[in-house]
């Protein structure tokens, strides 16, 4: 790999010249890769035929790539490689979708929130910065209060989830990507721990099909402005692909400018015909202020949290925060402040460095090893106190695939092991006033140790030509240690009293799968699929009380499912695609946050429900119903409710609640995206076309009581794009587009944490309009906003 460091930095700064393209030796089977858009030279007389071949390309794409060609060993020519490339794309069996650049090429992508709607299944929400967003596969996430877990996200391959199952998004600025597969349903004996809600594998643009560089501008309301980068070429051996930007604006929230910047390379050197060497960098700058988050009833007064400069004289339905004056006790007394007089906010980095070789033994078997530095630094004074600490991590794999037959069979055999290690140590400082989130005394330190590691095998095997039957296990050992210090301060001068809580957990687990896939003729796909998947505690998740207070909850369990699903995909011509799947997952210690008290050291407590189930239905359309005409819907149904849980609120006794039969707090039932557009493929208006786009979230309830509920929402999005040709030696296309958001301006909820239920002395719960003044939970989503951009390719 020292070799290859040489020629990959060479490729970065290479001129970039006309070479033909050739896709890279690490493209997907061909059944299921998604096509890129390929550049061509512009001609005067040919543009309607080449906006007409643009549009026939999209006709060509499926809701779902999952098809039985894409079962490997469909294909004699499909080499061991590809078919291990296709494993994070859309394994044979599984539920998954692919969003291909061409259905967010013309429009502002901000964040991964504007791309991942068009995939059933999927729910985002706003977390803690510009684009920090949860993201949910079939309600996985939705419960959590900030990032991402219960999935598992790649990026071409390369993990970017850290060993305690933490991905955050904001280093996805979708500008830099050729398409996102999502795979849904448990996915742990494929990738391991944590994917109890299935995977992400955002796919970068081979640099190839870029063939140059490319510049563009996105810029519209709330002083929004993004400025990105794209450089790409194939030379030689060689392929290489660069992706840069910084992104600007005002928010439009109080104490909610950002400020970011990503880089993002993928480099690929095929040093002999049969060993290629990868490279991967990301890295993320991000700061951002940021709001304290709402009460529903401070939502309805303020939401958009205008007039919040100085908590003496606030705005009604403004947040606030209360700091001790000396940094570390209230003897000297208290100030109440908002966010921005706080300055709460967010100054992160993300570094990620991965490489890989994989070596072709010959075209039946591929050996591939793979390492990734994943390093995570933060700080985070979002409240009262503020978390400062470095998480740096390692990961390794290796894995063999091996295509031929099996009893006479055509058959894919893969197996390998891994093994990746965190180890950090974070404080929890409180903020003091002063303004620029001024930072006092220790509230606690958690040293952490994360560990884990296993192995996985897989097989599938072609019983016929129209049945595909796969199999697959994933067992894995996860260590957990941890020590939590908790400081307290007595009197003037703070004389410090420490108290310790230990863990060292280990959880053993493991994974099974089953998968049937049956072609019955060129119209019909049925798959079938029995999972299971698992997720551990983090170590942080052990030393957090119900009160937000530091203590011991090292008791947590681990959260499986298992998982059934069922469904169909019908093309019955190029123009109608339809896709259905219906899901029924029974969980077992299913892990469950909620907000804490306002001023907490700690924003969310972590606990284990015993039982719970989780139902729903996908739904996916794409239909042509007329020349340039397109509409796309993608909807999802979710059922999930408690079968097993007594929850226990303290208020001077304890009190015991049952929630067996209850709604899960945070799951939407209903989420619809649908768009309906037409883009002009001949004639003189050729490249001109435009959408109008309809988001639907119904309410949800927040608590686990059932009690009090965030309304849903009802959006919609306008937006007209132009692109064409360029007649010149220097310039090769053009790409506008004017995007309004919300147009008819709703005031909708973004964002809203599960909140705890309390009772009253008497052990009676407070009703829903108690419970709408807890804060904590919400964030208002944006107002009408207009964005206008543009890109221009260069040769």
């Amino acid at each position: 790999m020292g070799r290859a460091g040489l020629p990959v930095l060479v490729g970065l700064v290479a001129p970039f010249g006309s070479d033909a393209l050739a896709q890279s030796a690490s493209q997907t089977i061909p059944a299921v890769t998604v096509e890129a858009p390929q550049a061509s030279r512009p001609k005067p007389v040919t543009r309607p035929s080449r906006a007409r071949a643009a549009s026939a390309a999209r006709a060509a794409q499926p809701v779902v790539r999952n098809t039985a060609e894409g079962a490997v060993g469909s294909n004699a020519k499909t080499s061991a490689a590809n078919v291990r490339a296709g494993l994070n794309q859309s394994p044979a069996g599984q539920t998954a979708t692919t969003i291909d650049r061409s259905q967010f090429d013309n429009r502002p992508a901000f964040s991964v929130s504007d791309i991942l709607r068009d995939s059933p299944g999927i729910s985002v929400k706003q977390g803690n910065g510009p684009r920090d967003f949860g993201i949910s596969i079939r309600g996985s996430n939705a419960r959590n209060g900030f990032a991402i877990r219960n999935l598992v996200i790649f990026e071409d391959g390369f993990p970017v989830t850290q060993p305690d199952g933490l991905s955050r998004s904001d280093l996805i600025d979708p500008h830099a990507y050729g398409a996102i597969d999502v795979i849904r349903g448990p996915s742990s004996a494929l990738y391991g721990n944590y994917a109890t809600g299935g995977a992400l594998n955002f796919r970068t643009r081979p640099g190839g099909t870029i063939d140059g560089v490319e510049y563009g501008v996105d810029g519209g309301s709330y002083g929004y402005l993004n400025n990105y980068l794209t450089a790409g070429k194939k030379v030689g051996n060689f392929e290489g692909s660069l992706f840069a930007s910084d992104v600007r604006g005002d928010g439009y929230l109080g104490n909610s400018w950002f400020n970011t910047q990503t880089v993002n390379f993928l480099g690929t050197l095929k040093v002999t015909p049969d060993d290629r060497f990868t490279v991967k960098i990301i890295n993320n700058d991000l700061s951002t202020r940021l709001p304290l988050r709402q009460s529903l009833n401070q939502y309805y007064l303020n939401p958009f949290q205008q007039g919040c400069t100085i908590g003496a004289t606030a705005a009604a339905g403004c947040g606030t925060v209360r700091l001790f004056n000396n940094g570390f006790n209230a003897t000297a007394g208290t100030d109440t402040e908002t966010a921005l007089q706080a300055g709460l906010g967010r100054n992160d980095r993300r570094t990620i460095v991965g490489g890989r070789w994989e070596h072709d033994f010959d075209n039946t078997l591929t050996w591939r090893n793979q390492f990734v530095f994943d390093d995570r630094n933060i700080s985070q004074p979002t409240g009262t106190t503020g978390a400062i600490g470095d998480f740096p991590s390692y990961n390794y794999m290796s894995d063999v695939t091996k295509r031929g037959e099996l009893l006479g069979l055509e058959s894919t055999t893969f197996f390998g092991a891994f093994y990746n290690t965190l180890t950090a140590s974070s404080d929890t400082r409180n903020v003091m006033p002063g303004g620029n989130a001024t930072l006092g005394r220790l509230s606690s330190n958690l040293f952490s140790e994360t560990t884990n590691y296993g192995v996985r095998a897989r097989q599938e095997l072609r019983l016929t030509t129209s049945l595909t039957a796969i199999a697959g296990v994933g067992w894995e050992t996860t260590l957990l240690k941890g020590t939590n210090t908790a400081y307290a301060y007595a009197g003037p001068t703070g004389i410090t009293t420490t108290t310790l809580t230990t863990a060292d957990r280990q959880f053993q687990n493991a994974a099974p799968e089953l998968a049937l896939l049956y072609n019955l003729n060129n119209e019909w796909l049925f798959r079938g699929r029995v999972a299971t998947g698992y997720g551990t505690p983090q170590v942080s998740n052990l030393f957090v009380l119900p009160t937000g207070l530091s203590g011991n909850n090292t008791q947590l369990q681990t959260q499986k499912n298992l998982g059934y699903d069922l469904g169909f995909d019908w093309t019955p011509h190029n123009t109608l695609k339809l896709s259905a799947t219906g899901f029924y997952e029974f969980f077992r210690n299913e892990i469950v946050s909620q907000a804490t008290p306002a001023g907490s050291p700690n924003a969310t407590y972590t606990f284990n429900a015993p039982r719970s189930e989780h139902r729903g239905i996908e739904l996916a359309a794409d239909w042509k119903f007329y020349p340039g005409w397109r509409f796309t819907a993608a909807y999802t149904y979710l059922d999930e409710v408690y079968t097993e849980y007594v929850e226990n609120i303290t208020n001077g006794a304890v009190f015991s609640f049952n929630r067996a039969g209850n709604k899960i707090p945070g799951i939407s039932p209903n989420e619809l995206t649908a768009r309906i557009g037409y883009d002009a493929f001949a004639g003189p208006l050729a490249g001109l076309g435009g959408f109008v786009e309809v988001q639907w979230k119904d309410s949800f309830y927040m608590d686990n009581a059932n009690l009090l509920k965030a309304p849903g929402y009802e959006l919609v999005n306008m937006n007209v794009h132009y692109t064409t040709d360029l007649m010149s030696d220097t310039f090769r296309s053009l790409n506008l587009f004017l995007e309004v958001r919300n147009v008819f301006d709703r005031t909708y909820i973004a964002s809203a944490n599960n909140i705890a239920n309390t009772v009253t002395g008497a052990g009676l719960q407070n009703p829903a309009s108690v419970l709408a003044n807890t804060t904590g939970s919400i964030y208002a989503g944006s107002p009408r906003t207009f964005v206008a951009g543009m890109k221009v390719a260069f040769r």
